[in-house]
């Protein structure tokens, strides 16, 4: 069927880069969150959640939001866009 759509598939990876020497994964409907500290892997977690939350209450998935959509959720639930890369220190 050359015609048939191809249904888009979305999904948020999360990657913890601190380490407290334990291995974590946690999967959701549409995200997989790794690594991290106790702590840092909670707080993707909870940040993965909300942003699922959001979704549902705008009565959409993700890969139905635009990319302005999804950044604006993000910083609803507390994310922040990452800049340009700082330059290095001699």
């Amino acid at each position: 069927m050359a015609n048939a759509k191809k249904k888009r598939k979305a999904a948020i990876l999360g990657v913890g880069l601190d380490s407290d020497g334990n291995k974590r994964i946690t999967t959701g409907p549409n995200f997989t969150l790794v690594g991290g500290t106790q702590e840092t892997h909670d707080a993707m977690t909870e940040k993965a959640i909300k942003i699922n939350e959001k979704l549902k209450a705008r009565g959409k998935q993700l890969e139905e939001v635009s990319r302005e959509e999804f950044d604006d959720i993000a910083q609803e639930v507390g994310l922040k866009k990452a800049g340009p890369p700082r330059p290095k220190r001699n």
